[in-house]
Formats: structure tokens, C-alpha cells, sequence
């Protein structure tokens, strides 16, 4: 316990620092990350590789093996593809519908990357998530009658257990890469994005050596980068954006049960679809409740 206390606080610490740190460079200044919001003001992206940098210093104190590498490895990919998108944009397209639309057309743009990457990269992580032994007591009660009466029962349990375990992969992957997509979506107002992600940590069941320390360092990103978001001088674009969601998808995968996993990706691909019919900024300002919570903090920007 007292190592999970002292782990979580310098994740923490590590992801604040570490996100402040990218804040005051001298990147912060440059054109290249210079882009116009909403409102027509100038506002930096240098906030995405900030977020991005203190999600993966404080994932590095994440206690589980097997929680730390998903989660490093989801979180650099997500925000990476995202940066290729913010800084090296090519193509017209816009949305999951743009994209895909694109790419049916032999047109490779960042866009089709990120979309096609990130899923990928989530796979690659929820397999490492599900690569461990099974938990004791894990094994059912045919594998033990086939043991002792050398029948087939066991086998056949198995076999079915491999179907069942790649069908978890593939929903688990799905949370992690729809929730790197839904932040990114968020990222539309100053601080839409980093409340979300907070409310959500906060409304999350947590287990000590999984979510604690991942947690610690998205809280310590979300502060570093909360006054300059909410003021829009600065935001996360996709390269925040995705590292964010993916960085919470991960926590959210693994401290799920297998049923409330399905329950999630089955709320995230509903999320995406109605973004491309309905945008998510006039529904939260028309809808009590939600409008003051996103307006919360950013009055006059």
C-alpha cells in the first residue's frame, strides 16, 4: 500500500512537471504549432505534445507490468499518429466518414493513418493487457472433471475460452481506441476535453496497482495544462487529444468487468457514429446541466 501511495504521487508529480516543462519551452512560440480556434483567436497545439510527454513520464511509475506497457505503448501511439495529423496534415478530409471515404479512393492522407493506426495500437495493447496467467480460481469446473475422468470436457472448454479471449481483445482494443477518438472529438471548446477526462476518472471504479498511478499522472497533466486551456491560448489537438483518451481507455478496460467492457464500446461506437450526424457542441449548449459544467471556467473566450 505504501508504495502505491509514494508511486502515485510521483506519477503525479512527473506527469505535472513533465507536462509544464513542454508549457515554457521555447516551442510554445513557434508558428509551426500556431493554428486559429473557434473563436478566431491564435491558440498553440504545444498543450497535445505537453499532455502527451507527462501521460507517458508519470506511466512509467505505473506499478503492473503488463498495465505499464499498454498503457505506454497506447498512449505514445495514439498521441504520435495524433501529432502526424496536427504537423504534417495532408488531405481534405474531414471525420471518420471523410477518411474512410478518402482511403476508398486510394487516397492515404494523416488523417487515414491515425484512424487506421490507433486501432491497431489498441490491439497491440489489450493484448498485452490479456497476455497474463489467468487469476487463481480461474480454472472451471469441466477442465477439473476432465482432468480426473480424462475426458474431452476440458479441451472443449478451452477451445472455446481461445474464441472468448480474442472476442476480449478485440472489445478491449475497441475501448481504448474509442475513447482516443471520443476525446478527440471533445477537443472542441477550451477545457471540454480535460473536464471530461477528469469527471470520467472520477465516476471510474480504480484498483490500486492498474489505475492509481495512471490516474495520478493524467491528474497532474490536467492541472499543468488547465489554466492555458481554459484561458484558449493554448490546446490539445489530436495529438492530446488521442494520448488523453487513449491513456483513459486503457484504465477503463482493465478495471471494467468483461460485461461492462461491451457495455462501453458499445456507448463509444454509438458516441462516434452520432458525431457524424450531430454535433456534440450544440447538443451540450442547448442541454441544462452539461452547458454550465462546459462553460465553467472559460467565460469570455
Amino acid at each position: 500500500m505504501i508504495r502505491s501511495i509514494v508511486s502515485t504521487a510521483v506519477a503525479g508529480l512527473a506527469g505535472y512537471a513533465a507536462t509544464k516543462a513542454v508549457l515554457r519551452s521555447r516551442l510554445c512560440t513557434q508558428r509551426d504549432v500556431v493554428r486559429t480556434n473557434h473563436a478566431g483567436r491564435e491558440v498553440s497545439l504545444i498543450e497535445g505534445p505537453a499532455v502527451t510527454a507527462g501521460l507517458l513520464a508519470g506511466g512509467l511509475l505505473i506499478e503492473d507490468p503488463r498495465q505499464r506497457a499498454a498503457t505506454l505503448l497506447a498512449t505514445a501511439a495514439a498521441g504520435g499518429l495524433g501529432a502526424v495529423d496536427d504537423f504534417c496534415e495532408s488531405g481534405s478530409s474531414k471525420g471518420l466518414r471523410g477518411h474512410l471515404s478518402a482511403l476508398a479512393r486510394g487516397e492515404i492522407t494523416t488523417g487515414a493513418l491515425k484512424i487506421t493506426g490507433i486501432p491497431l495500437a489498441a490491439i497491440a495493447a489489450a493484448t498485452i493487457l490479456r497476455s497474463g496467467a489467468p487469476r487463481p480460481g480461474a480454472r472451471g469446473l469441466a477442465d477439473s472433471l476432465g482432468s480426473a475422468l480424462g475426458t474431452g470436457l476440458g479441451a472443449r472448454k478451452n477451445d472455446r475460452a481461445w474464441y472468448a479471449a480474442a472476442a476480449d481483445i478485440v472489445v478491449t482494443g475497441g475501448v481504448i481506441a474509442g475513447s482516443a477518438n471520443l476525446f478527440n472529438l471533445l477537443d472542441l471548446r477550451p477545457g471540454r476535453a480535460l473536464k471530461t477526462g477528469a469527471l470520467t476518472l472520477a465516476l471510474t471504479d480504480h484498483e490500486r496497482r492498474v489505475s492509481w498511478s495512471p490516474s495520478a499522472a493524467i491528474a497532474g497533466a490536467t492541472a499543468a495544462a488547465w489554466p492555458e486551456d481554459l484561458a484558449g491560448e493554448v490546446m490539445l489537438g489530436d495529438t492530446g487529444a488521442n494520448a488523453l483518451g487513449a491513456a483513459i481507455g486503457v484504465i477503463l478496460a482493465e478495471t471494467a468487468s468483461p460485461g461492462r467492457r461491451r457495455l462501453v464500446l458499445a456507448v463509444l461506437a454509438g458516441l462516434t457514429l452520432a458525431s457524424e450526424k450531430v454535433s456534440f457542441t450544440s447538443v451540450i449548449e442547448s442541454t441544462p446541466g452539461l452547458r454550465e459544467i462546459d462553460a465553467f471556467g472559460r467565460e469570455g473566450v
